[in-house]
């Protein structure tokens, strides 16, 4: 069986639901293959972040369970500790 995307002629928003989502292997040296707007957070924990503006953070003590919804590039593996990260976009 197909399946039916109903959704496929609405303009993506930056406050839509994901269309796409990839499991994310931090790394201090290479960034994410595509970008995403937002983090799922499996296990709690802090994320080092570069985000799409150029911009380096850490997020600390970060719940399990969460969305964070910031446009990130890469997800360093050095200041990372939060655990089950998923790139939504």
């Amino acid at each position: 069986m197909t399946n039916i995307d109903n959704f496929s002629s609405y303009s993506a928003v930056p406050n839509s639901p994901a269309r796409y989502a990839a499991t994310i292997t931090p790394n201090d040296t290479n960034p994410l293959p595509v970008s995403g707007r937002g983090i799922y957070v499996g296990g709690a924990g802090n994320i080092a972040l570069k985000t799409t503006g150029g911009n380096t953070v850490t997020f600390l003590n970060v719940v399990a369970g969460t969305i964070l919804p910031v446009c990130v590039s890469q997800v360093f593996s050095t200041g990372t500790t939060a655990t089950g990260l998923i790139a939504m976009a």
